[in-house]
């Protein structure tokens, strides 16, 4: 198909489509002339999969770029797709401010995954975003303890088997796929407690009433 197909079909902008293939986040189509290319069903996925990650996911170009390296990467294993979405969706930035709250949330943060069992490194990304959370919550005067964040622990438990199940054990998989589920289900559980908590404080009024 030519570009014009493949703006068709995906729906984003032959500019856009231009700037991605300049960017080398889309390779180049078939050249079947001085100005002209073919692209095939690859290209058009491959477009798909950029738009999710930019639109949905809501990541940045760099982040992006990191993704597709991995993606492109025939040696990658589920172990290190998983590494590279943890350190992109966790990016270290620049460390909090100290205080005796985030130095307290570091601590039961690292307790709370050893009562977990959960094999997890000790300088994951994750867990560093978390000690934050909870050490801001206290800030902010939130009566929290980590025993709070148990029942988030078990639905997510559930919720990443759910999604390992449907990857070939001890492999790779499809990378796209992998990094996409994770990426888009991760929105859609947000979405899904936001329309939780919509339909319980409706119930909590009605009952007021």
């Amino acid at each position: 198909m030519r570009i014009s197909d493949l703006s068709r079909h995906t729906g984003i902008p032959i500019a856009t489509i231009k700037f991605y293939l300049r960017e080398g986040l889309l390779p180049p189509g078939t050249r079947t002339g001085r100005n002209q290319a073919r692209y095939g069903e690859q290209h058009r996925r491959r477009l798909l999969l950029i738009r999710a990650f930019t639109t949905v996911g809501q990541l940045d170009l760099m982040s992006v770029r990191t993704l597709l390296a991995a993606v492109d990467d025939d040696t990658s294993t589920l172990a290190t797709v998983h590494d590279i979405l943890h350190d992109v969706l966790f990016p270290v930035g620049q460390p909090p401010v100290r205080s005796e709250n985030l130095d307290r949330a570091w601590g039961d943060i690292d307790e709370f995954i050893k009562e977990l069992g959960w094999q997890v490194k000790p300088a994951a990304p994750a867990c560093a975003r978390l000690a934050v959370v909870l050490a801001t919550l206290r800030d902010l005067g939130c009566a929290c303890t980590i025993d709070f964040f148990k029942p988030y622990a078990e639905a997510a438990k559930r919720i990443a088997t759910m999604e390992l199940d449907l990857v070939p054990s001890g492999q790779g998989g499809d990378g796209a796929a992998v990094m996409a589920r994770s990426i888009l289900l991760a929105v859609a559980f947000a979405a899904m407690r936001m329309l939780a908590e919509e339909h319980l404080i409706a119930l909590r009024l009605a009952g007021q009433a």
